[in-house]
């Protein structure tokens, strides 16, 4: 009686609800991280662990492939992000004009590809991009007058098959945020724009830029740091974790090399931790520059 007396009280009911969340949140995040930071200062062999302080590190600072490895993150991050952000937006205000019937069938056809596994589409495009003159993009070349290439053992051209893909299957998901951050907009200032004879690109420059932007920095964010974390997209393209010198190689990509292939769990360990420290710092600079800190004006 006591018992249920206690968890029916209004002052203990709203711990007993975010109960779960933190329970999980402590096993699933905060453990793993602390135990990552304390293997990442440890060398750690299958009979033996042993604590070598800041080894793991100062080994990453003169590591060649790892430097290739950020290079390769960060040249996908970015292209993601320049497509990823307009070409979403762009979509989106199309969308919530007049311009566009069946808006449901052209919503479901974008988003439909985000619904594909990774593994599904990473096949698909390693077929695509196949160095056969019958692969799909071969075939094209060879319309256009172009010879056969070999898609995936260049550097230029595998990257365009990393970020073709990443355009393919996030542009519905990102236009689905664009698409509810323009619900919020009151229709009202359109209307007051139009009155005053404000053109179309004007009414998109002065008022539905700014107050998207909070759209614009959650979309940003994510972005960061699925670009900088992706790994299953290159794995699949190039059917593992080893692509042509190393081109198709990401952080996460030489995590998973050296932890789980080489079985070297501390220097691993110090990969991730670079790897979330790395995101970490790019997404307060971009917070920072948005004014996400900023107090509201009363």
């Amino acid at each position: 009686m006591k018992l249920k007396k206690f968890f029916n009280s209004q002052k203990v009911a709203p711990y007993v609800f975010v109960l779960p969340f933190i329970l999980s949140f402590a096993v699933f995040w905060i453990y793993p991280l602390f135990s990552t930071v304390k293997m990442s200062f440890e060398k750690i062999l299958p009979s033996k662990t042993t604590f070598v302080a800041l080894a793991n590190y100062e080994k990453l600072l003169n590591d060649r492939i790892f430097h290739i490895a950020i290079g390769n993150s960060f040249w996908y991050m970015v292209w993601t992000i320049i497509i990823l952000i307009p070409l979403p937006m762009i979509f989106a205000c199309i969308m919530d004009s007049n311009l566009v019937k069946a808006k449901g069938l052209w919503k479901a056809l974008l988003y439909l590809p985000a619904l594909s596994s990774v593994v599904v589409s990473g096949m698909l495009f390693r077929l695509m991009f196949s160095e056969l003159p019958t692969s799909q993009m071969n075939v094209f070349l060879q319309w256009l007058g172009q010879l056969p290439i070999k898609w995936l053992k260049q550097e230029s051209t595998a990257r365009f098959a990393l970020v073709l893909l990443a355009t393919w299957r996030w542009t519905g998901v990102n236009m689905l945020y664009y698409i509810a951050g323009l619900k919020n907009i009151d229709k009202a200032y359109y209307e007051a724009a139009e009155i005053d004879g404000a053109g179309a690109f004007q009414r998109f420059r002065y008022i539905t830029l700014p107050l998207l932007k909070p759209t614009n920095i959650y979309v940003l964010t994510i972005s960061i740091y699925a670009g900088l974390s992706m790994f299953l997209e290159s794995f699949m393209l190039w059917a593992g974790n080893s692509s042509p010198r190393n081109i198709g190689l990401t952080i996460v990509g030489y995590l998973y090399r050296r932890g789980i292939e080489k079985n070297e769990l501390g220097y691993a360990s110090a990969v991730g931790l670079v790897l979330l420290v790395i995101a970490l710092i790019i997404n307060i600079i971009q917070l920072i520059l948005n004014g996400s800190f900023k107090k509201e004006e009363a």
